[in-house]
């Protein structure tokens, strides 16, 4: 087994707090918290990171797999330290999102679910962030968004991020 036992007791006490909003024979209802928080701390959720929250939910390890791959917000492989989602649906589409998207893979040198040889950037594709007044978007880490990116301002948007500290 890897490091995923030595969960922080801070992330296990989350956990723990989430379990309490359900009735006690739901505890799985708190998968995708679960699955957040130890993601936050351990930046991706691997193969034990699942078998740890099936157990500690009481839930079949494949339910927790069904979650963590349906969501695009979950890291089931290693991801590098600045994940960048793009939206690309139809508003962001409209707006050139397909055209900045180009342009940042020229750039990074990557597609979609990669990442850089330097472990800096990976790049992944969205659905809607419900920002489609700003469009286009990118969401860093699941947490900050930028929004009303053009092509002029793409290249300084990715300059500014790979030489941040």
């Amino acid at each position: 087994m890897t490091d995923i036992f030595s969960l922080s007791k801070k992330s296990i006490s989350k956990i723990d707090k989430e379990i309490l909003k359900y009735p006690s024979s739901r505890k799985s209802s708190a998968v995708m918290a679960a699955l957040t928080i130890i993601q936050t701390e351990k930046k991706w959720l691997d193969t034990d990171a699942i078998k740890f929250v099936a157990g500690y939910l009481e839930m079949p390890e494949i339910s927790v797999w069904e979650v963590a791959t349906f969501y695009n917000m979950y890291n089931t492989k290693k991801v590098g330290e600045l994940k960048l989602t793009f939206c690309t649906n139809l508003p962001c589409m409209l707006a050139g999102a397909s055209l900045i998207v180009d342009k940042v893979k020229e750039k990074l040198k990557i597609g979609f679910n990669e990442s850089t040889p330097d472990g800096k950037f990976t790049l992944k594709e969205g659905e809607c962030m419900g920002a489609c007044c700003d469009a286009t978007l990118c969401l860093i880490n699941d947490k900050k968004m930028v929004t009303n990116l053009t092509l002029e301002n793409i290249n300084d948007f990715i300059e500014n991020l790979a030489n941040e500290k």
